[in-house]
């Protein structure tokens, strides 16, 4: 069976075309910048990589101009579309309506539309990739698989948030919880490497990219995690500002006499890493900038690190203690000074770090010492197998 996934964004395409006999890569790309004239395609096949610049209008062209490599004659990897058995489509929010992935049909489409309140950038573009599956793929079956679905086992008392209760009844505010598929994936890896049964792991996921969010697994399930309402709550990211004291908010807009569009772009997108460093969203320009002496820079750092250890020690408390603490995603993968900096504020719990087993990128591999009382990992994260998984479980049925 061969499960084609696709994550669309406002201006791009990620896919990954797989072989779940074997759960293999047969191909993979992005495309960039779609509807602004410049739009090209990174396409990798066997370790080679096709950049193709390719102006495209819409998703629905980008997703042709795709379908086009998969089928080259030089570097194709299917011979016809009628190879693909199944599209599997990441899918940001599903509100409380949905606790696992689904068949998209024509009410579920409806209920993501619901949730665009929720998530304004994310879901319209999961919709256009839905839409553009559906004419290029016709009478394929679709498969929604939600950010959000994994965390619907938190239990109400720490989603509900303290204000009026009227808001959560009228208006579904509450926290709901992202990068699903990764902390899945993740405490589910950890319990194969460590030999030990899932159902009895308290494992900390620590999803650190661009964007990032902590997750307290316990016996498979998420008790807890950072995010909240929307992917702006919890830690400090690299230009997301995380939590911060709610009145901060309103004493800037009425300061700057700002729109609550205005505010909402400054919280999002010059807010965390880059809003304190003033140098970039990007942690390793940020890391250069630190060894260079610049002050602003080893400041946003730092606080970077202490915010994601608060959130670690205090998911003690969501599951009773912590076995295993991951890191995961662009900077949880490949920054080792991040990794040392958050465990070095963790030694009160006698978590210890093995320096030299820390000096990697990407591997998968523990990184703590044998006297560690919490264990340490990098497991590298495959959100992309998780929907390929789901996918292809439901178009069994």
């Amino acid at each position: 069976m061969k499960i084609l996934v696709i994550n669309c964004g406002s201006s791009s395409l990620k896919y990954q075309l797989l072989d779940m006999n074997t759960e293999t890569v047969l191909a993979k790309g992005t495309y960039e910048r779609i509807g602004e004239g410049n739009s090209f395609l990174t396409h990798k096949v066997n370790g080679e990589k096709y950049v193709l610049e390719h102006p495209v209008e819409n998703h629905d062209e980008a997703l042709n101009f795709m379908i086009e490599q998969l089928l080259h004659s030089e570097y194709g990897v299917i011979k016809s579309l009628d190879e693909i058995d199944g599209i599997g489509h990441r899918v940001v929010h599903g509100g409380e309506k949905f606790s696992e992935s689904v068949l998209i049909d024509d009410e579920v489409i409806k209920a993501i539309e619901d949730c665009i309140d929720l998530a304004p950038i994310h879901n319209p573009a999961g919709l256009i990739g839905i839409a553009a599956s559906k004419k290029a793929f016709p009478g394929k079956p679709n498969v929604a698989v939600f950010d959000t679905a994994f965390h619907q086992t938190i239990p109400k008392e720490r989603y509900i948030y303290p204000i009026g209760y009227k808001y959560y009844e009228d208006y579904k505010i509450r926290k709901y919880g992202f990068h699903g598929t990764s902390h899945s994936f993740v405490s589910k890896r950890v319990a194969e490497i460590t030999n030990r049964p899932l159902e009895e792991l308290k494992t900390v996921v620590c999803h650190l990219g661009q964007g990032a969010s902590l997750c307290a697994v316990k016996g498979g399930k998420s008790v807890d995690t950072s995010m909240g309402l929307t992917p702006l709550g919890g830690i400090a990211m690299c230009a997301r500002s995380g939590d911060l004291d709610p009145s901060i908010v309103t004493y800037i807009m009425k300061k700057e006499n700002l729109s609550p569009d205005e505010m909402e772009k400054i919280l999002n997108k010059e807010s965390g890493v880059l809003g304190i460093s003033g140098i970039s969203p990007d942690i390793r320009d940020v890391e250069q900038a630190e060894s260079n002496g610049d002050e602003r820079a080893h400041l946003a750092l730092d606080a970077y690190k202490y915010i994601i250890a608060q959130y670690i020690a205090k998911y003690a408390v969501s599951m009773g203690g912590i076995d295993v603490i991951a890191f995961t995603a662009g900077v949880g993968e490949n920054q080792k000074n991040i990794r040392k900096g958050i465990i070095d504020y963790l030694g009160f719990m006698g978590v210890e770090l093995d320096e030299k087993k820390n000096d990697t990128k990407s591997d998968e591999r523990e990184i703590s010492t044998e006297n560690s009382k919490i264990k340490v990992y990098i497991v590298p994260t495959n959100e992309e197998l998780v929907i390929a998984r789901d996918t292809q479980r439901i178009i069994s049925k």
